[in-house]
């Protein structure tokens, strides 16, 4: 983005589910890749643009069959409300290894450390993935004009402090445990952490070392 306009697409991420198991993300690619050119303007896509085609090959197995089944719950419910942007996945039916869930514990849980550190009285933190690329393609925060640091910083620097790989989020809040199912009513943010590990993108111990840092 200049001047708040996009002006280049410096990622493409497109996951698209296919019946023949032989066909592969190059073969998926030749078919959606005109399409996605059209669409586009056409100075958006150059040569420094990453493609992210079904990158993790094969898309044969999808819907309930390959998100263990119940998927959908409205996640509009479950967090803000209508007061933060939203994406597309759900939490309930899902376990840590997805990062619907998982990511969006992290994305709230630097948020409230951002908060609690004093560098800002607001704070949205957006991550992006691409399915079967452990790193996140983007960290992009907001700070709705109330912040006393560059966001720029934030999004160098949060990375560096908790691993935002879907294993390394696991690890940091400690995910790998039967701890959801409270989390069935009553929303999964604004909570308090529970001694056995509930509700652990509640905690703000990472706002000390936030503050540190900047």
């Amino acid at each position: 983005y200049v001047g708040g306009k996009p002006v280049e697409v410096t990622q493409i991420v497109l996951s698209t589910q296919h019946a023949e198991e032989s066909q592969t993300s190059a073969d998926i690619r030749k078919i959606v890749e005109p399409y996605i050119r059209t669409a586009l303007p056409k100075d958006w896509v150059n040569d420094k643009t990453v493609w992210h085609i079904n990158p993790t090959g094969s898309f044969v197995i999808g819907g309930p069959d390959g998100d263990c089944g119940l998927t959908g719950r409205k996640i509009i419910v479950d967090t803000y409300g209508g007061a933060a942007p939203h994406g597309g996945g759900a939490f309930s039916g899902k376990d840590s290894t997805k990062v619907d869930r998982s990511a969006a514990y992290a994305a709230r849980y630097l948020a409230k450390n951002v908060v609690a550190s004093g560098v800002a009285d607001r704070c949205t933190i957006q991550l992006a993935y691409a399915i079967g690329v452990a790193e996140p393609l983007s960290v992009y925060v907001d700070l709705h004009g109330t912040g006393k640091v560059d966001e720029a910083k934030l999004e160098l620097i949060l990375p560096q402090m908790m691993n935002l790989k879907p294993r390394g989020i696991r690890e940091h809040l400690d995910l790998n445990k039967p701890i959801f199912a409270r989390t069935a009513a009553y929303g999964h943010f604004g909570r308090e952490p529970d001694a056995d590990g509930g509700f652990s993108w509640e905690k703000t111990d990472l706002a000390a070392q936030i503050k540190a840092a900047l």
